[in-house]
């Protein structure tokens, strides 16, 4: 296997680096080389940039707008961005809702919904986990019954990343509560300025508003804004599923964080002490590993086929990466990584490292846990 880039994939890199170098404010590129959280027309501005360039779906094909990149050239170009400190796309528009749209919605949905997310002139939230529905997102209770051309839906959602932004979110419902499961659940998108949809926020353990509970209460839903058929939202989902594990990957982030981990072990000395040297090779050899791994994932897709169960290993190796390095951070700076802000006492490359430490635990628990992740794995790829 060849793993070295063409001249033409170099010269691509190449024009990337440049653009992210000429094109991203210096106080976005800043807050995201230090762990800072962004707020929404930070997100926005860098998306509409992209947008103006061309490159606002890297993922999608010419078809619909994008670029038509290959695996290698999409892979380059978010490498590119997070080393240069571009923030992360936000995931739920462009890589989660978008594709399903792409595979299974009509062509008036597509129009609409479409072109307004590569223009980050619509938000999107995920509307999947419910309080009694996680890990076993079947159980979804959340209910709509079809009245005349609408769907009236009732129900609970929560762990609603950034739904605080959102102005639209894709829903799985229970349409037929006698059927199985898996064979009652449909896909709805659904507008959030619709009368009844409510946004409570949830602030996590280092005090941020990322995540939201969503209450809908007798929210009436054009049955347009029904994907696919009723009652096979189960199939649409878990080919959603396979392109959010996917991208939790995140193999360009954790690059960077790597590249920072190095850079805080040098300024503190702890590269001289064997074991902490080991583990920090450690880590990026299993990084090296995964970059691979998530290449041929990416090949897959190319050939038209969605993520299958090898998304499971890459949501596992890249969640547990990504957790390792954030804890080898805290352990380089030792109790000055305590605060959740920047303080008077200790080096400002230790300030954010407690929030963030504490907000990646929840990697391997979302998009669906690691346990379940490893179940998919033994049941589909080893057939235990």
């Amino acid at each position: 296997m060849d793993l070295n880039f063409s001249p033409e994939e170099n010269a691509f890199r190449e024009e990337v680096r440049r653009f992210v170098e000429q094109k991203l404010p210096p106080e976005i590129r800043d807050k995201v080389m230090n762990g800072v959280h962004l707020d929404r027309d930070e997100h926005v501005h860098w998306q509409r940039t992209l947008h103006e360039r061309g490159w606002g779906g890297p993922g999608w094909p010419r078809e619909f707008g994008g670029p038509g990149w290959t695996p290698t050239e999409q892979y380059i170009f978010e490498e590119e961005c997070a080393k240069g400190g571009a923030p992360r796309l936000i995931s739920f528009g462009l890589k989660m809702i978008a594709p399903v749209l792409m595979a299974f919605g009509t062509p008036q949905q597509q129009q609409r919904y479409l072109p307004k997310i590569m223009a980050a002139e619509e938000w999107w939230c995920q509307g999947y986990s419910e309080p009694g529905a996680g890990s076993d997102l079947a159980s979804v209770k959340t209910r709509a019954v079809r009245e005349g051309d609408h769907y009236v839906v009732n129900g609970q959602k929560t762990w609603t990343t950034l739904g605080q932004y959102a102005d639209w979110i894709f829903c799985l419902v229970r349409t037929d509560p006698a059927a199985k499961k898996q064979s009652g659940i449909s896909f709805l998108l659904i507008d959030m300025k619709t009368p009844g949809v409510t946004v409570r926020p949830i602030i996590t353990l280092d005090g941020a508003h990322e995540v939201n509970e969503v209450w809908l209460e007798e929210v009436r839903v054009p049955v347009a804004n029904l994907i696919g058929e009723e009652n096979k939202g189960w199939t649409y989902a878990k080919f959603l599923l396979g392109h959010e594990r996917t991208n939790i990957a995140g193999i360009g982030i954790a690059k960077r964080e790597l590249a920072r981990l190095k850079r805080i072990a040098e300024a503190e000395g702890r590269l001289a002490d064997a074991l902490f040297a080991a583990r920090v090779a450690q880590v990026e050899i299993d990084l090296m590993a995964l970059e691979i791994t998530n290449l041929r994932v990416l090949s897959a897709e190319r050939a038209k086929k969605a993520p299958g169960p090898e998304a499971s290993i890459l949501k596992i190796k890249g969640t547990e990466i990504q957790q390792a390095i954030a804890e080898l951070m805290m352990q380089a700076v030792g109790p000055y990584a305590l605060p959740f802000k920047q303080t008077d006492v200790g080096p400002d490359y230790a300030a954010n490292l407690g929030a963030g430490y504490c907000n990646l635990r929840k990697l391997s628990i979302f998009g669906g846990s690691n346990e379940i992740q490893k179940n998919i794995i033994s049941q589909m790829i080893m057939g235990l």
